[in-house]
């Protein structure tokens, strides 16, 4: 079973009132922080993700000083933690409207880190297509809001252990995402991502592959562009750079972008094994 130390408004108890709009609505955004021994390398990319989430909500944003300080009192002694924070837009009156006075909640949870292993680092993974289209809705595409529930139940297409992912495209046959990291291809040479206009999430590991690779694409990308690919891997905040081994019928051998990728995760101090 998953323990968790948890502080719900800066307070340790397991409790949230059942009027909190992040419970009634999905109303909130999340965000699923990595620390080694404390440290957390992609924590200005989360604040920054969680700040523009706010902006484009209209919740107030958190002080990321306070955030950080929970942050490590519920991550304290796990050498491999995994940090969940969660905003809401608070307890509101019944219906949509929003609150005058919005008072935002805060949850931070702390769990130990999970621990993918060596075989999948140095192998690469094996996903499968999902049936399950993604919605298209510019507002919300990119950020980390609390509604997961297309994940969930792409997720419950499948029971093979041995398949890890899922890859999830949109209502137009677009490539998208995996349903719980981002997804770069390798084709003709050329770094490719998909684009995330108009639904997916952009995660931080994404944007700080980005930021290494200038000559890195965003771009549309079709299953069957996928074929052709000489390396495809995932990107993740939480389990690092993961190499693609197969997608159904088609497979793959980890290249050297994802072994580049891969070390440059193990330079900014991520380690990609559980110690303690």
């Amino acid at each position: 079973m998953m323990t968790a130390r948890l502080l719900v408004n800066g307070v340790v108890t397991t409790q949230v009132s059942v009027l909190d709009r992040g419970f009634s609505y999905g109303d909130g955004l999340f965000e699923s922080v990595r620390l080694v021994h404390g440290r957390a390398p992609l924590w200005p990319r989360h604040m920054q993700r969680l700040a523009d989430g706010c902006a484009r909500l209209r919740i107030p944003p958190p002080d990321p000083l306070q955030l950080w300080e929970e942050a490590q009192r519920v991550s304290d002694g796990i050498a491999q933690a995994v940090v969940r924070i969660t905003l809401t837009r608070g307890v509101g009156e019944r219906g949509y409207a929003l609150p005058v006075l919005p008072q935002p909640g805060r949850v931070l949870a702390g769990f130990a880190a999970p621990t993918p292993g060596d075989d999948v680092y140095r192998d690469g993974l094996h996903m499968r297509v999902c049936h399950l289209r993604l919605a298209e809705q510019p507002l919300l595409a990119g950020i980390k809001h609390l509604n997961r529930l297309e994940q969930v139940l792409a997720r419950a297409e499948w029971s093979d252990p041995a398949i890890a992912e899922g890859l999830l495209r949109d209502g137009h046959d677009r490539v998208i995402s995996a349903t719980m990291a981002n997804l770069f291809a390798v084709i003709d040479g050329v770094l490719l991502t998909p684009a995330l206009d108009c639904c997916g999430v952009a995660g931080v590991a994404r944007a700080e592959v980005l930021a290494i690779q200038p000559n890195a694409r965003v771009a549309e990308l079709s299953l069957q562009a996928l074929s052709a690919a000489s390396e495809i891997f995932l990107s993740s905040s939480v389990r690092g750079i993961l190499p693609v081994q197969s997608l159904d019928e088609w497979s793959y051998v980890p290249g050297a972008l994802t072994r580049q990728l891969q070390q440059h995760w193990l330079n900014l101090g991520f380690s990609m094994e559980q110690d303690g």
